[in-house]
């Protein structure tokens, strides 16, 4: 009798998984190069960090010509600055290696551009030579306008709050519109990470031909389901993995790589658009994978199902190629395809919800055919790795396999 212990198929998967060196060598690599960037990050930061306290400390020797009488004599006489009355002179001096750089002030620097001569210290560091100019016609300015606040203002240095307003309420605006655009972040990379884990959950045992001998003692419902929950638990510690070099850097070395201060609390978690995104996600999920544990078992090798994983792969980002269109113009006919179309609607309707832009029979309608579709591939999945089991060296006929399907259902 076969035995119907889910958790037994569950066990057995997970343990397969997560014990196979090429698992580990995927998963490590993504983190590791993660931490290689951030480490380069960061080394360049105190780099950078180093080299502008230095521009800012002027620590060369230079000239110049104002010809646009901003230019502070006092600050730069300071600085060490000698003032030229004849361009050619400042270019023959740095020419000759007496001083180090030469910064000619146009007479309308909005208009015109400062040159700058200076003495190479290679590609790199050059650049000090135009960051110190531009900072001295600045501080110039700024001790013109003998006003902080002014000096500011005329920089551009303005803050704004912008309030909107949708049928009387305020408007969430972007502080709603990341979390359930997260639902859009899992879905690729359970999808990503795992649909190749997928295909080959059910092409393994039958190129390793022991797939009669697994079907005679457990139920092939329960091992497909089993083989679906195992890819999704491993998944999940993928994911961990794969965001812990990201909550490092964050924790540690957010200065250092210039993130943003994230206060989740101003984040706005609507209801709805949370609950109809997490059912998007999950039946997305259910079609996406029943499609591929179909091709798996209809295919004899992996080699011929790749091309199918290729297809699979770029229906999910499709719609990536419209998403202006699917942000600003939700109606039009392209996106409504997008929007019901069974392999481009978990992405589309993701980006449609996190935008506020799909009405809730929309959402209905979009949730009850990814559940509906999914459960119907599932079905013919099971149906097709069960036929398909004895097939080692040819694809399963699918007319064939479903038709005998119908053949045993008549004589039962």
């Amino acid at each position: 009798m076969r035995s119907h212990n889910l958790r037994t198929v569950i066990s057995f998967e997970v343990h397969r998984t997560i014990t196979k060196r090429r698992f580990w060598i995927a998963t490590l690599i993504v983190p590791l190069a993660i931490a290689i960037v951030f480490g380069l990050v960061v080394a360049s930061s105190n780099a950078t960090q180093s080299s502008l306290a230095a521009q800012k400390s002027v620590n060369f020797s230079f000239a110049y010509h104002d010809a646009s009488g901003v230019i502070n004599k006092a600050l730069m006489h300071r600085l060490g600055g000698v003032e030229l009355t004849s361009v050619s002179t400042g270019i023959g001096e740095v020419r000759a290696g007496r001083i180090d750089a030469f910064f000619e002030y146009p007479a309308n620097p909005i208009k015109e551009q400062i040159r700058v001569f200076g003495k190479d210290v290679g590609i790199f560091n050059n650049s000090k030579y135009a960051n110190v100019a531009t900072e001295l016609l600045q501080a110039s300015a700024d001790q013109k306008i003998a006003s902080a606040k002014l000096a500011t203002l005329a920089r551009g240095g303005v803050k704004v709050d912008t309030t909107t307003y949708i049928n009387g309420v305020t408007a969430p605006g972007i502080k709603g519109l990341v979390p359930p655009l997260i639902y859009l972040v899992v879905f690729y990379l359970v999808i990503v990470l795992l649909g190749n884990q997928m295909l080959n959950s059910t092409l393994e045992e039958k190129e390793n031909r022991v797939t009669e001998m697994i079907l005679t003692t457990v139920d092939p419902n329960t091992l497909i389901i089993g083989k679906i929950l195992s890819l999704f638990t491993a998944g999940l510690l993928q994911m961990a993995i794969f965001a812990s070099p990201v909550i490092i850097g964050y924790v540690f070395f957010r200065s250092s790589l210039n993130l943003p201060n994230l206060n989740l609390s101003n984040l706005v978690f609507n209801a709805r658009s949370m609950s109809v995104g997490a059912l998007v996600l999950l039946g997305g999920f259910v079609l996406f994978t029943g499609t591929l544990v179909a091709i798996g078992a209809v295919m004899p090798t992996a080699k011929e199902a790749a091309g199918f994983f290729g297809v699979m792969m770029a229906m999910i980002f499709i719609p990536f190629y419209i998403s202006s269109l699917i942000v600003s113009h939700p109606s039009a006919f392209i996106v409504q395809v997008f929007t019901f179309f069974p392999y481009t609607a978990p992405v589309t309707g993701m980006i449609r919800n996190g935008f506020g832009s799909l009405s809730p029979i929309e959402s209905a309608i979009l949730i009850v055919e990814q559940f509906s579709f999914g459960y119907v591939v599932l079905r013919i999945a099971v149906q097709l790795f069960r036929s398909g089991s004895i097939e080692y060296t040819k694809k399963v006929s699918i007319r064939g396999a479903l038709g005998m399907r119908n053949t045993k259902n008549q004589r039962s």
